[in-house]
């Protein structure tokens, strides 16, 4: 390979390639990558690309290929907020209660468990929750209510074992 036809090459059409980066992408940062990408891509296909009758058109197809592509990858979707939300004692506080959630309903009877998440974390009518399970609603009555019970018990085993 001839590395100083390589650089010559690509120290000519530097410019204009971060312009056109520029102005498809409006982010000096994100110009600079898919700038990147695209010298990248051009080293890699040199040998092709030198004996070419319009490298340039082919050069600037990769940095618009580029350019697409970088737009499909997930992250490129996401924005940052201005203002993000605090989220540190109020989040840490979520977690804990969400694991001492899972934690109290794994101790259930499996159809209870069902029961009450359908009907309190889904908030499924009774009648509802029965179709789902192919239970009479006098069933799903019953397994709400000892579910409730026994997870009553658990807590207030939880914080006797807590308090002192």
């Amino acid at each position: 390979m001839d590395d100083d036809e390589f650089r010559s090459f690509v120290a000519a059409r530097l410019p204009g390639l971060q312009r056109a980066a520029y102005l498809l992408c409006g982010d000096v940062h994100q110009a600079e990558d898919l700038v990147s990408i695209t010298i990248g891509s051009v080293l890699r296909q040199w040998r092709r690309i030198r004996g070419m009758d319009r490298p340039d058109a082919y050069v600037r197809k990769i940095l618009v290929n580029a350019f697409i592509d970088e737009r499909r990858r997930p992250w490129r979707r996401e924005r940052p907020a201005a203002d993000p939300p605090d989220r540190t004692e109020h989040h840490d506080r979520d977690v804990v209660e969400h694991l001492a959630v899972r934690e109290l309903l794994a101790q259930l009877p499996p159809r209870a468990r069902a029961v009450l998440v359908l009907r309190f974390l889904d908030d499924l009518s009774v009648e509802e929750t029965a179709a789902a399970l192919n239970l009479n609603p006098g069933t799903v009555k019953s397994h709400t209510a000892r579910g409730l019970s026994r997870l009553r018990a658990l807590l207030a085993a939880d914080a006797s074992e807590v308090t002192p």
